[in-house]
């Protein structure tokens, strides 16, 4: 099986490509950098994915282009929903990937994840691969999670301390400075 893995980060990428690899599955990598913000953020996720990519003999497509602007403007006044859309925005960019590289299917290292949503991104991404002809392969990575961080580590990967879009950081870094009554 040929299948397409869209990668947030290198380090959410080491569990599924090794449970992927260790299937027999042949894995080729896509990068998409819209929401990853600032941009210093974005450069420096995609020199640890390709340093990482390189050491695992791992193809990847690098998305061209860097369109904050537009990632803002689909997301402003809807911010508590802004990961529905960046869900949506990313999975779609990789089906239309995978149909264009005649993959067999196509899945995402979010799914790696313990604090995405799962269910929302597995609806998402069937409902995606129907509609471009490209089928979702739904595979819960998450026990895999403690294992991808102690590889991360011991490897001095760059690990980013949020999500990827500038509200996550936000929510990351911002402390209310509210003044005491």
């Amino acid at each position: 099986m040929k299948l397409l893995l869209h990668i947030c980060c290198a380090p959410c990428a080491i569990y599924p490509l090794k449970t992927l690899r260790q299937e027999g599955v042949d894995v080729m990598g896509f990068f998409y950098r819209h929401n990853i913000h600032p941009y210093r953020e974005c450069q420096r996720r995609e020199e640890t994915l390709k340093s990482f990519a390189a050491s695992e003999n791992l193809r990847v497509v690098y998305q061209k282009g860097y369109d904050m602007e537009g990632f803002i403007r689909n997301v402003a006044f809807r911010e508590k929903d802004r990961c529905s859309y960046c869900y949506h925005d990313r999975l779609q960019a990789a089906a239309r990937v995978a149909k264009k590289g005649k993959f067999d299917c196509f899945t995402s290292t979010l799914l790696y994840s313990k604090f995405q949503k799962h269910d929302i991104i597995k609806q998402m991404g069937e409902s995606i691969g129907k509609a471009e002809g490209v089928p979702f392969f739904y595979r819960d990575f998450r026990n895999g999670w403690k294992e991808g961080i102690a590889v991360s580590k011991e490897r001095n990967m760059y690990r980013q301390p949020y999500c990827g879009c500038i509200y996550s950081e936000k929510e990351r870094y911002y402390k209310s400075q509210r003044p005491e009554p």
